[in-house]
């Protein structure tokens, strides 16, 4: 079977919808990442970024010696627009959780009188955590809440620099690292699609790369014996690969038992069940995770 992905924000809805139907228990949850996300596809529209130029002597270093092509502090972002999304999940935030509308309530008023949100999609890019405190200090917002917001504002314009970053992938020789060829992150979540070829998703930029079917990205273990996967009778199309060598799991899509559009986003939120499930049994995600709250 073919995967099929949701890529606009009519498909990424119907998406949300035909998850929400199967597990009504995310009803309230998932309505409001549809409508995080929704915002996010739409900003997508809107954006003016120019692309990164890399060197073509950098870029074959780079290639050569298994780098990726930027750091994360180099990504370029559209700042009216991030600032504008910033705003619109702010206000969707404040019908959510509490924990949520408390602090999107103090952000959004400090915007109205004149916070500039660029100060930390800057700071959080830089990996600047002293800044990045004292404006969770200042402005008396919970750190967890504040870095969701931001990285959620900033997303599209990682999305959109990876995918005008990947044309300087050499698609003759396949990325086999457990790292993303764009940004360098951890892979977030990994796809089997119709053929049974694996591919791992960046939890960072969200750019996709093909991976080894039999390995574990996080200690690049191969040995079959430490590697093994759960799943449930009920969603037979979700799984989760584990490694008893580093302890770590990664959930996978298998597109081909999915008859339904995937939109990778909202796989990884919908399957928490999972996640509570791998640390029950003993294991950790593989990576931090910046969208989840």
């Amino acid at each position: 079977m073919k995967a099929n992905f949701a890529q606009t924000p009519d498909q990424v809805k119907r998406a949300v919808d035909s998850v929400i139907k199967n597990y009504p228990a995310y009803a309230d949850m998932l309505s409001f990442y549809g409508r995080l996300f929704d915002a996010q596809e739409k900003s997508k529209s809107r954006l003016r970024i120019e692309p990164l130029q890399i060197p073509d002597d950098v870029r074959a270093v780079k290639a050569r010696e298994k780098f990726p092509l930027i750091e994360i502090k180099d990504f370029v972002f559209d700042r009216l627009e991030s600032a504008n999304l910033f705003v619109t999940i702010g206000e969707l935030a404040q019908e959510a959780n509490p924990k949520l509308a408390a602090s999107a309530s103090i952000l959004l008023k400090a915007v109205d009188e004149k916070f500039e949100p660029a100060s930390l999609f800057d700071a959080f890019l830089n990996g600047n955590e002293a800044l990045f405190e004292n404006i969770s200090e200042a402005l008396e917002v919970e750190k967890q809440v504040l870095g969701f917001i931001t990285y959620n504002s900033l997303k599209p314009c990682l999305c959109m620099g990876a995918v005008q970053l990947a044309a300087y992938l050499d698609k003759e020789d396949p990325w086999l690292k457990g790292y993303c060829p764009v940004c360098g992150s951890a892979p977030i979540l990994s796809i089997l699609d119709g053929e049974g070829a694996r591919s791992l998703i960046c939890s960072f930029c969200w750019h996709p790369w093909p991976a080894k079917r039999v390995y574990c990205p996080f200690c690049d273990n191969s040995d079959n014996k430490d590697l093994h996967y759960f799943f449930s009778e009920e969603e037979t199309d979700v799984r989760v690969d584990l490694c008893d060598k580093c302890k770590k799991y990664l959930k996978t899509i298998d597109t081909r038992q999915a008859d339904r559009l995937i939109y990778p986003p909202l796989e990884q939120v919908a399957t928490l069940h999972l996640d509570i499930k791998a640390r029950e049994e003993g294991f950790e995600p593989g990576v931090k995770l910046h969208m989840e709250n």
